[in-house]
């Protein structure tokens, strides 16, 4: 098509020799996915750790990688629904960003030839967004959160011929057996405020009380309150409340939650009770779990 000729390259043959003459070319990498398709963005991830700054849309590896003052970024979040009218209004954005932002800043220019504030950016991406796509950083997080903790938890587990496995496959079984007689005792008492479908009122005091058969199991019985708001036309998670043990009669524990609202909206809840044992690595460990 005329209209491209001279603005688009196919470039052939593309490998590690090629990509060096490109990035060492490029003041601006420009990477505009649809959201939220794209999958990662390695050539951004690339272009960072040599000192390139990225403009992309936040997406992919942009999404967490992003820092103000160290690149830009087009928004997450999309304001149409007809990918059409998205693309022109993201066109629009980026070639007004350019304009008006990202070409005058590389121009301003000292008497020494070369903008400051460019050069501050680049100091701002290798030192707050390239370390954190290093592959020591990713080895020293696989150390960390995995290998080592689950090296340790290898050793408990085999300590005194397998003394602590044994325990929680026994705490197990007996959960399973008396599972089903687990069930809440009367109705859940809610504060007057929360008496309404939709509660809404910004430093309110979310408090509620549950009393529950534990069926023998005792504090292996743990609840939570479980909060929704209402965000955009749609109800995301909020957060998870702990409750806390105020009284106990035989197999029956009351436990009451209460939290502080800090923000104004609309918040949907509900509750849930789960088995518990301070042994367990994790609560998946164990899918066990009622709604009430």
């Amino acid at each position: 098509m005329p209209q491209f000729l001279g603005k688009i390259i196919f470039l052939e043959n593309y490998d590690m020799t090629v990509s060096k003459r490109l990035i060492t070319g490029v003041d601006i990498w420009l990477n505009t996915p649809t959201r939220p398709l794209e999958a990662s963005g390695t050539s951004g991830e690339k272009a960072e750790m040599n000192g390139l700054l990225n403009f992309s849309v936040l997406d992919g590896w942009w999404y967490e990688g992003y820092r103000k003052g160290a690149g830009w970024a087009l928004t997450a979040k999309r304001s149409y629904t007809d990918q059409g009218q998205q693309d022109r209004l993201d066109s629009a954005t980026i070639y007004s960003m350019l304009e008006n932002e990202i070409i005058p800043l590389y121009f301003a220019k000292n008497s020494k030839g070369y903008s400051p504030e460019w050069i501050q950016y680049i100091k701002n991406s290798i030192a707050y967004i390239a370390p954190n796509y290093t592959m020591s950083r990713m080895m020293h997080d696989y150390f960390d959160r995995f290998y080592n903790p689950e090296a340790s938890r290898a050793k408990e587990l085999k300590a005194n011929n397998y003394a602590a496995a044994r325990e929680i496959v026994e705490w197990k079984e007996n959960v399973a057996a008396r599972w089903n007689d687990v069930n809440l005792v009367g109705e859940v008492e809610l504060s007057e405020q929360l008496n309404t479908p939709n509660a809404s009122s910004e430093n309110m005091t979310f408090s509620a009380t549950l009393r529950v058969n534990t069926a023998g199991l005792g504090r292996s019985i743990q609840v939570e309150a479980v909060a929704y708001k209402d965000e955009d036309g749609e109800s995301k998670f909020y957060k998870t409340i702990p409750a806390t043990i105020v009284a106990e009669d035989g197999d029956v524990i009351t436990y009451k939650v209460d939290y502080k609202v800090r923000h104004s909206g609309i918040y949907r809840y509900s509750f849930r009770i789960y088995p518990w044992n301070d042994k367990m690595a994790h609560r998946q460990d164990f899918a066990y779990m009622k709604w009430v």
